[in-house]
């Protein structure tokens, strides 16, 4: 049986949540999803995990970066300050292609940046990306379970 993946999803837009959701299933990745619809909310479940050993733990983010209450850098940076959360691979999921956004967040150890598209067959390649990058990482996937 293949290991589940703790997957957090930080996006303030429904119908790109759905999108996502939908690409992540397409690619038959085993994960458990976490919702969070702005900055604040996501900085306030690493802080969770960080606190408590049997609390989520995201071993995979997909980060919006024009969110309410927080930006995308500001939770981006409180992830790699973690103690719990710090390896988690993280991929940029915005519809900004600005280069100096792009540029902002790559210094922080992100996996990626995925524009996101207007037509859903290129929404699609999402899921198989992800899967990509997961399966890159084997051996580092992390559980619910404490830790020894």
């Amino acid at each position: 049986m293949r290991q589940r993946h703790q997957l957090l999803l930080v996006e303030d837009n429904q119908a790109d949540v759905i999108m996502i959701r939908k690409a992540v299933a397409s690619a038959e990745i085993n994960a458990d999803i976490h919702v969070l619809y702005d900055g604040d909310t996501a900085t306030q479940f690493i802080d969770a995990a960080d606190a408590n050993e049997t609390a989520p733990r995201p071993d995979f983010v997909l980060l919006d970066m024009n969110l309410p209450k927080k930006n995308g850098d500001d939770v981006l940076k409180h992830l790699r300050a973690s103690t719990r959360c710090r390896n988690a691979i993280v991929l940029i999921v915005s519809s900004s292609d600005e280069p100096r956004d792009q540029s902002a967040v790559a210094t922080l150890g992100i996996a990626g940046y995925f524009k996101k598209p207007y037509e859903y067959a290129e929404y699609m390649k999402l899921g198989p990306l992800v899967k990509q990058l997961l399966e890159a990482r084997p051996g580092e996937t992390q559980t619910n379970n404490p830790e020894p």
